[in-house]
């Protein structure tokens, strides 16, 4: 996917889904990095949208070396370098300098301003720069896929099953209810509840899967991935 987005004489259809997934996955935490070096909104949009721009156009990914470390690690240290020479990019950073391969999407941006704002009210933002770019990297993550299995539960007619039980999907919530609280509050038996319950996180864990499988290359990477996802999502 990432080595189709450079290809854009050869195959502009591809180019353009691969980079409509790379700045769906990416564009949330690198703009959260960007934010967090005290741009203002509007500064860190058209600093986010010029990386993507200059990442593309350039083929800057094409530079990266799986052995040599994460993709992710390898983008935030490309936007690191874009932003020490922003001034030089000048005519690259209006919204992606009116490339059309870069298209703005303001739901997205408000959704990354969103995720910024909470880890500003939560404190979050007194941790490193590359700290909060992992949170915000593993809470995309997590959030693209509730938002693909809500939508297929909707498409399913089982819109308010899944809003029964998401919280099931939680990570590091408060205190579930248990099956015996639920099956009276929603006059279900307890084994009907199970096996909502057991096939909701399969077909999430389903979700998961694909979203990090889009930027490696194998089924144990991305093992290694949801590891590392759990882990920065824990993580105090």
């Amino acid at each position: 996917m990432i080595v189709a987005a450079g290809k854009t004489q050869a195959d502009p259809g591809a180019a353009s889904a691969a980079l409509a997934q790379l700045c769906q996955t990416y564009w949330p935490p690198l703009y959260t990095f960007v934010r967090s070096r005290g741009y203002s909104v509007h500064d860190a949009q058209d600093l986010t949208q010029g990386f993507f721009a200059h990442l593309i156009e350039n083929k800057i990914h094409l530079r990266a070396d799986r052995e040599l470390g994460k993709f992710r690690s390898f983008l935030l240290a490309s936007l690191k370098n874009f932003i020490s020479h922003a001034r030089e990019r000048e005519q690259t950073l209006k919204r992606g300098g009116g490339r059309d391969f870069v298209a703005f999407d303001d739901a997205r941006a408000e959704e990354a301003e969103s995720l910024f704002q909470t880890h500003v009210s939560s404190g979050r933002s007194l941790v490193s720069e590359d700290r909060l770019f992992e949170k915000s990297w593993a809470e995309t993550l997590v959030e693209t896929a509730l938002g693909r299995l809500a939508a297929a539960y909707k498409a399913e007619g089982k819109e308010n099953l899944f809003e029964k039980f998401r919280g099931f999907l939680a990570v590091g919530a408060d205190p579930l209810p248990s099956y015996p609280e639920l099956a009276a509050r929603l006059a279900m038996t307890e084994s009907t509840i199970r096996s909502h319950v057991t096939r909701l996180r399969a077909r999430y864990r389903e979700m998961l899967r694909a979203e990090v499988r889009r930027t490696v290359d194998s089924e144990s990477e991305v093992d290694a991935e949801l590891r590392e996802l759990l882990r920065v999502l824990i993580e105090k």
